[in-house]
């Protein structure tokens, strides 16, 4: 089979891409689709595949990348959520413009198989947590809305043009390659001052981590259970752990001592972040997926190739 995978060289799109050309079930002629912004040509040094640099805001090179191709993993994405609030278009434009284009290439081209990593952050602020897929979408944010709208264009595309798509809801995903959010951001500010840490909110905020290989196993296994033409899963898992227990884990793991945290408080970090974000993962579990790694293994695998990576 051939697949092409946006944001290959990524952190969760290398891991897929290591996966799948690697698998015994044939799907190994890997074509991965990045431009290098986030993504680093090292994570694909073991991976076999192709690559094609480029941006999915243009929609010719696009249209020529996804000609044969047989399936499509959506992977790429504006990672910064936060930056999302102060510059909404650079999120709009990676996000939802890229999405469409993708989806019209797909179109032309005759791809009938897309899958899209899509969020937590489509639900917003949810009442029921863990959150299950059938919870209303409500965005509190930019790219919890960007997300939302790229799933209603899979949606009609899927429905309009016989495109079976599969839309994998993400909780944080760590693990090695990691190179943004909480832990990545903790760990650089202890690395600059050992003696203090500042910690947006107080601290409390529970988050339901997944470790990037469940992320990237429970989303083959959702694709090959899938319903068409449209399906939803969420990939996460049920344990959580606060923002203060990440501060004490990479304080222990970077041998560090008489840390002095300094906590901005409040129940968020920042405005449009959640006190508690966990997906419920029971419709994937119970068509046969179990995540192998807890919240504070993947926390640990997180923090252990920071030290040896940046």
């Amino acid at each position: 089979m051939k697949t092409l995978v946006t944001g290959g060289a990524g952190f969760i799109g290398s891991h897929l891409v290591e996966k799948i050309s690697s698998s015994d079930d044939g799907v190994n002629d890997v074509t991965v689709f990045d431009n290098f912004s986030t993504g680093k040509r090292e994570f694909l040094k073991s991976a076999r595949c192709k690559i094609i640099e480029g941006d999915v805001k243009d929609f010719n090179l696009l249209l020529d990348a996804s000609k044969g191709m047989e399936e499509v993993f959506h992977i790429c994405g504006d990672i910064n959520v936060r930056r999302s609030i102060d510059e909404p278009r650079v999120n709009f434009d990676t996000e939802v413009i890229g999405t469409f284009n993708l989806l019209e290439a797909c179109r032309k081209n005759d791809v009938k198989s897309f899958a899209y990593s899509s969020s937590f952050w489509v639900y917003g602020n949810p009442a029921v947590t863990p959150t299950p897929e059938d919870t209303p979408i409500h965005p509190i944010n930019n790219y919890g809305a960007a997300k939302a709208a790229c799933e209603s264009f899979i949606t009609s595309y899927s429905e309009l043009y016989g495109i079976n798509s599969v839309i994998f809801r993400y909780t944080a995903v760590m693990g090695p390659r990691l190179l943004a959010r909480v832990v990545h951001d903790l760990y650089v500010k202890l690395k600059k001052n050992p003696r203090e840490l500042e910690i947006f909110g107080d601290g409390t905020q529970q988050r339901g981590f997944v470790h990037v290989k469940d992320c990237v196993d429970g989303s083959l296994f959702a694709k090959k259970v899938a319903k068409k033409p449209i399906d939803v899963f969420n990939v996460g898992i049920h344990d959580t752990i606060t923002v203060k227990e990440i501060a004490d884990l990479l304080v222990e793991r970077m041998g560090l001592e008489n840390v002095n945290y300094k906590f901005t408080g409040g129940s968020i970090g920042w405005k449009g972040d959640v006190s508690v974000m966990v997906v419920s993962s029971e419709k994937l579990m119970k068509l046969g997926w179990k995540p192998k790694f807890t919240v504070r293994q993947s926390i640990i695998d997180s923090i252990d190739w920071l030290k040896e990576n940046v």
